[in-house]
């Protein structure tokens, strides 16, 4: 025999009502309806003129920042193989650097660090400074379009000052009074470029005696060394050479090497206490 209808006050019909509403779809185990044609996200145009490894490098290939690892991490990448010393370097140069610092690309290349740099110096005051210089004017070149391709920025575009000249020069054109937070060298050939032309022993000693000068207590000398090319052993040696000599005072010198791979890149940092 049914159970006879039940009959409630009016003052509590809206409270059954609401919860019937609330229970009933996750009794029942209603899935979720479904859009028949989901949103498309609109797709992002590049230039041809920049290669996706730089622009994917220089975040615009991607519609969120990645996600940026400390120098343990990377370090720790680095000696199981899964890092690259150029990764090193720039977790290295994250520590050190600061919003507002003047810092030095001493080998513009394709513009990759020059870029990596001003993003790390770059401030809404305008008071960071990246010094770049390449004796190929073709470097120079790049640099600058990649920099207009990846920097819409006008005004933080401005930030970077680019000359032709050699790296042994750097003091003739970074202002003495700009205490000099870092100063990066990559060491080797313009990639893609001629590789007849590469940085060589005599003004690579000079232009590491003039980052010592201009490099402000706390900062920071990145030196990574290519040696899978003729002189390239030689340039490592005056490196090498030049960073023991520091004194210990005021310098601590150290130096990364897969030791059983033998023409990968060095890393040789020197930090200034």
């Amino acid at each position: 025999m049914p159970p006879p209808p039940l009959h409630l006050p009016p003052s509590l019909r809206p409270h059954l009502l609401l919860r019937s509403h609330v229970l009933n779809p996750l009794l029942r185990r209603t899935p979720c309806p479904i859009p028949s044609h989901p949103p498309q996200r609109p797709r992002r145009r590049l230039s041809s003129r920049a290669s996706s490894a730089q622009l994917a490098d220089a975040g615009a290939a991607a519609p969120q920042q990645p996600v940026r690892l400390g120098v343990d991490e990377v370090v720790a990448g680095f000696v199981t193989g899964k890092r690259k010393a150029t990764e090193v370097a720039h977790a290295v140069w994250r520590s050190i650097v600061q919003k507002g610092d003047t810092v030095v690309d001493a080998t513009c290349g394709n513009g990759n660090d020059t870029l990596a740099l001003l993003k790390m110096v770059a401030d809404e005051r305008g008071q960071g400074r990246v010094y770049g210089m390449d004796i190929q004017d073709s470097a120079i070149e790049s640099t600058s379009s990649f920099l207009k391709m990846a920097v819409n920025d006008d005004s933080e575009r401005d930030l970077v000052k680019l000359f032709p000249i050699c790296h042994s020069k750097m003091e003739e054109v970074v202002p003495k009074d700009y205490p000099v937070r870092l100063v990066a060298f990559n060491l080797g050939y313009l990639p893609g470029g001629d590789k007849t032309l590469i940085t060589v022993p005599r003004t690579t000693e000079l232009a590491l005696q003039a980052a010592s000068r201009i490099i402000g207590s706390g900062g920071l000398i990145s030196v990574l060394v290519y040696i899978g090319h003729p002189g390239g052993r030689d340039e490592l040696d005056v490196v090498e050479s030049f960073a023991s000599s520091l004194p210990l005072e005021t310098w601590v010198s150290c130096k990364l090497q897969m030791l059983n791979r033998p023409i990968a890149p060095v890393l040789i940092l020197l930090h200034k206490k």
